[in-house]
């Protein structure tokens, strides 16, 4: 009995979806629209974040020491340096290595050979452990006498930083917005659905079928649509996805970005976008249909 009862409610659930062609395609579309839509601002939340990581593994900044020092009076500076909460590490780099550094990444060193050393100032390489709060440090290490300019990415990080912090935002808006307006998607196709079979579901109350066996068509049908909704959204959005890798990719050798492989999100991504699909049908066919079950 059991068998063929889950095989009723499955086969009602199937010509719901199919008695309503239009309403359908377009809750699935719709659907898998803000789906998609929500995917694209948590990947590229995930995309930030990850870029950002890379760029904390590269904390660097450099802090020139004044010209009238001694290579011994600047070294002593290090101890103030590193005494700063958030450096990690401080190297002393002398003129003669700054200068051996400098030529070795020129193409033809010999034009500067006649050049003095001395050109040159002698830096310390500073890196620190939290790269949001790099502009506090430059400040304290720009104060210490005998530092006379700082060089650091500060720009580039802040931008990387506020952009990651305005994504996320607008990715959790546009989750709890989308979610909404996809159970409304979803309400609606069931409220059709119920609406053209309310006299049959009034006959079948009245002659003893219980709550639960009227409504298990419905949340099949709300089941469909979820996941038929999420199914649509994940290849598409895994299609862009790969589109959007293998533009910034032609242009790799910039090494501006770096675009997590679709391989490590796929399965985070597909299961979101199912439980997603699953919950809001169930609960959108659930709330909708109880009311035409008072009878």
């Amino acid at each position: 009995m059991r068998r063929f009862n889950l095989g009723y409610h499955i086969r009602q659930g199937l010509h719901g979806v199919a008695s309503h062609g239009f309403m359908t395609v377009a809750s699935i579309g719709i659907m898998a629209s803000c789906l998609l839509i929500m995917g694209t601002f948590a990947l590229l939340a995930i995309n930030l974040e990850y870029n950002l990581d890379a760029l904390m593994q590269e904390n660097e900044f450099l802090a020139y020491v004044d010209d009238t020092y001694t290579d011994e009076q600047a070294e002593a500076l290090g101890s103030q340096i590193e005494a700063i909460d958030n450096v990690a590490s401080c190297d002393y780099i002398t003129r003669d290595e700054a200068w051996e550094s400098y030529t070795e990444g020129l193409n033809d060193s010999s034009l500067y050979e006649d050049l003095p050393s001395s050109v040159l100032r002698g830096r310390f390489s500073i890196t620190v452990n939290d790269i949001e709060q790099l502009q506090d440090t430059i400040d304290q290490v720009r104060g210490i006498e005998g530092i006379a300019d700082i060089s650091a990415a500060l720009e580039v990080a802040n931008g990387f930083i506020t952009l990651r912090n305005v994504t996320i935002i607008i990715a959790l808006v546009m989750v709890v917005v989308l979610v909404i307006v996809s159970f409304f998607i979803i309400s609606n196709a069931i409220k059709l659905a119920t609406s053209a079979r309310e006299g049959e579901i009034a006959i079948m109350k009245m002659v003893g079928a219980t709550n639960t066996f009227v409504r298990l068509p419905f949340v099949v049908e709300g089941i469909i649509l979820g996941v038929g909704s999420a199914v649509v959204a994940y290849l598409a959005e895994w299609g862009l996805y790969e589109l959007l890798t293998q533009a910034i990719n032609v242009y790799s050798h910039i090494q501006l970005v770096n675009i997590i492989p679709f391989e490590e999100l796929r399965i985070p991504l597909m299961i979101i976008f199912g439980g997603i699909g699953l919950i809001v049908g169930v609960v959108g066919s659930v709330f909708t249909i109880r009311k035409f079950l008072r009878v």
